[in-house]
């Protein structure tokens, strides 16, 4: 279980403004003044630890990463793992903030990819709206998403998958891949794993999708 509650986490981020953006909403429409350059955006909501967006920055120089968590306990793991592995890298930046703010801190058009890693699924009914792949969060996507930008999603969560399925279906969105067992299938060996992904992936298949919005 997550540790969400960190008395210190808070501080923590004000000491490392060199990797976190602190004024999220601050920079819209500016974020290539951020990394300065030009080269494209990728952001990962819900990043964990950040396993998967600190590897590929690493392997990726020439894309910016931003990694997005909404609770600040978690997101100081993350901090804590490049300050042990001494880690510098320009193209990366995290920040504190919740999913449903994006399009505060992101012009219309901005970002080229938007990975979801193991979201929470919610599993209850009611819940359904809080799911990252429901029709409360894809309008949003959509406005930052540069026209043909992805949306990838990676669960072990049979019913999130399936929901999200039908979500995008519903939102008449463009389905690229769809893959039922990700570590089991073909063509994916260059797939970067999220902590809780090696953690879990003995236990079940992992799926993934690739979609976009479909243009205006």
């Amino acid at each position: 279980m997550r540790l969400r509650n960190n008395p210190k986490a808070n501080e923590i981020l004000e000491n490392h403004k060199n990797i976190v953006v602190i004024n999220t909403k601050g920079y819209k429409g500016s974020w290539k003044d951020v990394f300065q350059n030009n080269n494209p955006i990728y952001i990962e909501i819900g990043m964990g630890k950040g396993d998967f967006i600190i590897e590929n920055a690493k392997r990726y120089p020439n894309i910016n990463f931003i990694g997005i968590e909404k609770f600040p306990s978690v997101l100081v793991g993350a901090i804590k793992k490049m300050d042990n592995e001494s880690i510098d890298l320009s193209n990366l930046k995290f920040m504190k903030e919740d999913a449903i703010f994006l399009n505060d801190v992101f012009e219309d058009k901005e970002i080229d990819r938007i990975y979801l890693n193991f979201s929470d699924p919610w599993p209850k009914k009611k819940h359904a709206k809080r799911r990252l792949t429901s029709k409360t969060f894809l309008p949003i996507y959509q406005k930052i998403l540069k026209d043909q930008g992805e949306l990838i999603l990676k669960t072990d969560n049979r019913t999130l998958f399936e929901f999200s399925l039908i979500s995008f279906q519903q939102f008449h969105m463009d389905f690229h891949d769809v893959c039922l067992d990700l570590h089991h299938s073909e063509g994916y060996e260059d797939n970067i794993q999220t902590e809780y992904e090696r953690k879990f992936s003995p236990y079940g298949p992992i799926y993934r999708i690739v979609t976009t919005f479909k243009g205006e």
